[in-house]
This record gives C-alpha cells, structure tokens and sequence, in this order.
C-alpha cells in the first residue's frame, strides 16, 4: 500500500523529475547561447545588450557553488521548475477552488502543473539556463500572488506581484507584457478599479520599479543600446510576409506546447471566455496583451518561437478546469517527446543529420574540437571568435588560454581589448562569408579547416585564421576559474 500511495503521489512524481533533469542538466553539453550566459556571469552588471541580467546571476550562484561546468551553470534550471511547478498548481487550485474535501489539490489543479511539464518548451528548459528559465519561475509566483489576492485579499500578496513583476522583468523584458495585462485588467474591470482605490496595487507598481533600476541604469549609461535593439524590431512593418509570419508563430506554439496539450491550451481560453468571472477575466487579459503583441510583431517580422512561452504558466492553469479523458494521454506524449529530445541529444541515436538535429548543432563534439582548436594554435597569444557563441565555448573549455571575441557586443561589457605580442589565430563559421569590412581580414592568413562532430557526423566547420597583431575590436573574455 505504501508503495502504492508513492507512486501515486504528486509530490513523490516531481522530486523524482527534478532529480532526473539534475542529472540530465550534468551530462547534456553546454549550448554556445548557455556558455554566452555564462560569461555574463563572469562579469557581472546591470544588463547586456541582448537581456537583462538575472540568467548571469542564477548561473554566477550554481557555478560559484559547483564551478565552471554543464551541472554549475545550470543546476538552478532543474530546482525552480520543481518550485515554479509546485506554485502554478498552488495558483489554479486558489482561482478556481480547485480543492478536494480534504483541503487538498484535486486533480484539476494538479493538472496544471502537470500539462506546463510536459509542453517540450519546460520538458527541455528545465535541463537548460536561459533568460526564460528564471523568467518563467517569476511569471509562476506573479500568478500565485495573484491567486492568493483573489483568495484571501491579503494586501502583502501585492508586495509579491511587485517583485515578481520587478524580478521578472530583470530576466527578460518580456515580462512587461503580462504585467501590461494585469493593469488592463485593473482598468477595465469592476474588481480592477475597486483596488486602485487602494494603495497596495501603487506599492506593488513601486516595488517593481525599484527592483529594475539596475536594468534601466545600464541602459541609461549605454546609450540605451539594449531596449534599442529588442525594441527596435516593433516598428516593422510587411504585410506580404504576414501570413508567413503568423503561420510560423502558430506553428511553432504547436509544436513547443506539443499538439495535444496546445489544444487543451486553446480549449482552456475558450471556457474561460464563457464564464467570464473575475478569475476567468483576468487570465484572460494575462494572456489577451502578449497574444496581441506578438501578433503584432508577426504582421512585419518573425516572432521567436520561445517568445510566448512566457503565457504558457497561464494557459496551463487556465486549462486546468478542461476535464476530457485524454488530458493525461496529451501530457504523457508531451513528456514522452521531451524525453526522446533529451535523449537525441545525449546519445545520437536517431541518424538525423545536422539539418534536422538541433542539438547535434548546438551541442555535438564541443570537448574534442576545442581540444584540436587548441593544439592547433599552440604557442599563439590568442585565440579569437566572430561569433559570440563560439568564442564563448572556447573562453569556458580553454582556461589559460587567451581568448577574444571579434563582436562589437563585447564592447559593452567593459573588457579589455586584447594585447599580444607575437599574433594570433581566429575561428570563423564556414558556411558565412567572411566580413569583408572586418578589420582582422586585413593579412589574415587561411591555416585550415576544423571540423566540430559527434560520431563522425558533422555538426559545423569554421575556417582557421592566423592574425597579426594589433588587432582593434578584440575583447580578452574572461576565463573560466
């Protein structure tokens, strides 16, 4: 009976989960995107050009308590899905009344947390550190303290809205859009205009003012060059793409939220825009404003398709009250496609080539290219990268060496430029045409062609370039420890 009422068990299910992912998140490849995160976290500020700074922050505390490796940059990805989880149920369970007569979670609310899991967006995040990871864990704790509002009214819930809004938005900028939704929702709303009267939603707005400050100061002293380059795209306009761009958005939300759970997604915004209570209208405004944004942006450019996961917590919970046999037949094969992903990813065992298989291009054959791209360009003062990805893994596999990057990005960083005596080398990617304007061009000298693969199938060639010295543009990345 015991073992029984284990293995039923919700919480039993998640600490098993969360144990995987921990050893999944040890053994899969540090990706070019996680090792640029990483040397964020080397040099810690207030924000870079492509994001704000939390991911360098969450990575900074993994590496410095278990060091610069695939475990360390990522091991808080694993431990704030478990919690992050473990709050989305909390939240459907105190919107809905989702209780059984025990007090407990019944099986709608429990739900929730289990279909958010098995989308593969959260399948594979949770094993991976990116700005979505701890922006997701404070999208989970926006709707908790907003479920908790609707609960009890306890005014401090409003403090957690403000820091969760605030927190989230120093992951990733997108978090304005959900917080957009809940001051539509405050506007439009009997409920919504009967706490403005008050002052807590002010100090919540305050708080999440203040907790971002650190972002928009760096802004401020660098030109605003990060809300330039994500704002900046808002504008486009190309109504003859349109279509294009909006089937790609819908596609890939199908294929991220995998298509079973996508339609349980859907069938949970529809029941809610028939009942229409004040939970119902406020999740629905939750996701009602990036939905339309995003739309939006798809009229003149391609949306990301990891951009609108930031509502996948609110439709998980929304579908939570769709009660159909096959709920659970959705998450099992969502689950069972994230599990197939991973293990693609660490074994290879599906043949799929490098056009097919994004993990083979992400990850494939780090540690023995970076071992023949050092033996190759022993002796040399540096060694440097155009590309941002690249040069990072070669700055967190090559301590002791110098390692540069030829980016402009880097000179926000405020990293010193490269020094050396007696030149160097340079990676580029083979199959771009090499920068004709690029300073390093300049007697650059082609050695050979190396080769990055993973059981003899190749996931990406660059080209070898011996360099003289000086060279302008070149940043010293920071080494591993």
């Amino acid at each position: 009976m015991k073992i029984r009422q284990t293995v039923r068990s919700p919480a039993a299910w998640l600490a098993a989960a969360t144990l995987l992912r921990l050893i999944v998140a040890a053994l899969l490849p540090v990706t070019p995107d996680e090792a640029y995160y990483w040397v964020w976290s080397r040099g810690l500020q207030g924000g870079y050009l492509d994001h704000p700074p939390m991911a360098a922050l969450w990575i900074r505390a993994g590496t410095d308590l278990f060091g610069d490796n695939a475990f360390g940059i990522r091991v808080l990805a694993p431990l704030a899905t478990a919690v992050g989880t473990v709050m989305i149920v909390a939240a459907a369970r105190d919107l809905f009344r989702l209780v059984r007569p025990d007090g407990r979670e019944n099986a709608g609310a429990i739900m929730a947390g289990v279909l958010l899991n098995a989308t593969l967006a959260l399948g594979v995040g949770s094993v991976t550190m990116t700005p979505d990871t701890p922006l997701l864990f404070f999208v989970a704790l926006f709707l908790l303290a907003l479920a908790r509002l609707s609960l009890d009214g306890s005014p401090m819930w409003w403090l957690a809205v403000g820091v969760a809004v605030g927190l989230g938005f120093d992951s990733k900028y997108t978090m304005a859009l959900p917080a957009a939704g809940l001051a539509v929702w405050l506007v439009l709303t009997k409920e919504g205009r009967g706490g403005l009267a008050r002052p807590w939603p002010w100090l919540a707005a305050v708080t999440g003012a203040v907790l971002t400050a650190p972002v928009f100061w760096w802004n401020a002293t660098h030109g605003w060059a990060s809300f330039v380059r994500q704002g900046g795209r808002a504008a486009d306009w190309r109504p003859a793409r349109a279509a294009q761009f909006l089937g790609e958005l819908l596609g890939g939300q199908v294929g991220l939220a995998t298509p079973a759970i996508f339609a349980l997604f859907i069938a949970g915004v529809w029941v809610a825009s028939r009942r229409r209570d004040a939970a119902d209208r406020l999740l629905l405004c939750l996701v009602g404003v990036p939905l339309v944004v995003f739309a939006q942006h798809a009229l003149g450019d391609r949306v990301q398709a990891n951009w609108p996961v930031i509502i996948y917590p609110v439709f998980a919970v929304l579908a939570a009250r769709v009660d159909v046999r096959w709920r659970f037949a959705a998450a099992l094969t969502g689950g069972a496609l994230s599990v197939l992903v991973i293990l693609q990813a660490l074994t290879a065992v599906f043949p799929l080539g490098r056009h097919l298989d994004v993990a083979l291009r992400q990850g494939g054959g780090w540690p023995a290219f970076v071992r023949d791209v050092d033996a190759r360009t022993a002796g040399a003062a540096f060694v440097a990268a155009d590309d941002y990805g690249l040069a990072s893994e070669l700055a967190l596999r090559l301590p002791g060496r110098v390692v540069a990057g030829a980016d402009d990005r880097w000179a926000y960083f405020g990293l010193p430029p490269v020094a050396c005596g007696g030149g160097g080398y340079l990676l580029h990617n083979a199959r771009r045409d090499p920068p004709r304007n690029a300073g390093w061009m300049r007697g650059a000298e082609t050695v050979a062609t190396v080769v990055r693969a993973r059981r003899g199938v190749e996931a990406e060639r660059y080209v070898l370039y011996r360099l003289s010295c000086p060279q302008a543009g070149f940043y010293r990345l920071p080494p591993a420890r």
